[in-house]
């Protein structure tokens, strides 16, 4: 199945279940298709939200976020994640501002009772020059984006975030790392991760349990890999202790190759998921659209994540398509 509107380009998304209600909230990046060149989208993307019983029908809902915030994405929001906190629903997302003509990264937050209705927050988390690159003449991109927040069982926050390391160097995408006591105070710490000499970063990074077992997953494009051919790029996923524990990024194993990206996975009725954007046609065009929802499991070898060839419907659904229905903004 897929997920994809007439009107705009759809690409990186998040997702959160809200249980009582028995809904998946699709949270995704959409620009409008009368930009003509979808390059063109990544300057104008704005969050939009729609909701599911089954990861198949979609609702189409208005976009939380539709005022815009000076300083963080009045110029375009990237992706984020949305998580239940112990009194409210948290939003994170990356922000371009128009001060710094969108070189620089940064992450915000909001905050919502019901998962549709959001209040902006005060954050406003950059990069720390201390352990990460920021803006220079050489790499004028600050990588700061793409926040993942989970919990610890000690009950401490991480945001695991896009970043590269302070040395600049070659394939020096990091796992960057910050915590909270309360997803309102942040710590910008060191990365999790050293740097490859391959990944010049590391996009849109997960960490969630699959069969009982934490598991991290991330995305790299092959003109963001040291060396590497056309095609080479995909979405990788890697063993981990839990939240806030080391990650051998070397050790990644490559889940999809760039066809598809911005693999997550997504839990629906106990049973872990794969969806992604579709990234390229055959003539290497970008698609954009949704895929999914394919049933995962852990690789025989224990060193990360596959589709269940056993799955035979959820492989064949990245190519099929999905009711949307609902208001349009």
């Amino acid at each position: 199945m897929t997920f994809d509107l007439d009107d705009s380009y759809v690409w990186d998304f998040w997702t959160a279940y809200d249980a009582p209600a028995g809904l998946t909230h699709l949270f995704f990046l959409h620009a409008p298709r009368t930009l003509g060149d979808p390059e063109l989208r990544h300057r104008s993307a704005r969050v939009g939200h729609a909701t599911s019983a089954d990861l198949r029908t979609w609702e189409r809902l208005p976009d939380p976020l539709p005022e815009l915030r000076e300083g963080l994405d009045d110029l375009a929001t990237w992706t984020g994640c949305a998580t239940r906190g112990d009194d409210a629903w948290w939003l994170f997302t990356t922000g371009l501002s128009h001060a710094d003509e969108g070189l620089v990264q940064r992450i915000g937050s909001a905050r919502s009772d019901d998962l549709v209705t959001w209040e902006r927050t005060s954050l406003l988390l950059g990069a720390d020059p201390a352990y990460y690159q920021v803006s220079s003449p050489d790499w004028p991109e600050e990588a700061w984006r793409d926040p993942w927040a989970v919990r610890d069982a000690a009950g401490l926050w991480h945001l695991y975030v896009t970043a590269r390391d302070a040395a600049g160097r070659p394939g020096c995408g990091v796992v960057g790392h910050a915590t909270s006591p309360d997803l309102v105070d942040w710590e910008v710490g060191p990365p999790l991760s050293a740097p490859t000499g391959r990944f010049e970063w590391l996009e849109v990074i997960q960490v969630v349990q699959v069969q009982e077992r934490w598991v991290l997953v991330f995305s790299c494009l092959s003109d963001q890999l040291v060396g590497a051919a056309p095609g080479d790029g995909g979405v990788w996923t890697v063993p981990v202790e839990g939240p806030g524990a080391p990650v051998d990024v070397a050790a990644a194993v490559r889940l999809l190759d760039e066809r598809h990206y911005v693999g997550k996975v997504v839990e629906h009725g106990g049973t872990a998921y794969l969806m992604a954007f579709r990234n390229q046609d055959a003539d290497g065009g970008f698609v954009g659209g949704l895929a999914g929802p394919a049933r995962l499991r852990w690789r025989a070898d224990g060193r990360g994540l596959e589709v269940d060839p056993e799955d035979t419907t959820g492989a064949e659904s990245f190519e099929q398509a999905i009711v949307v229905r609902g208001v349009s903004t």
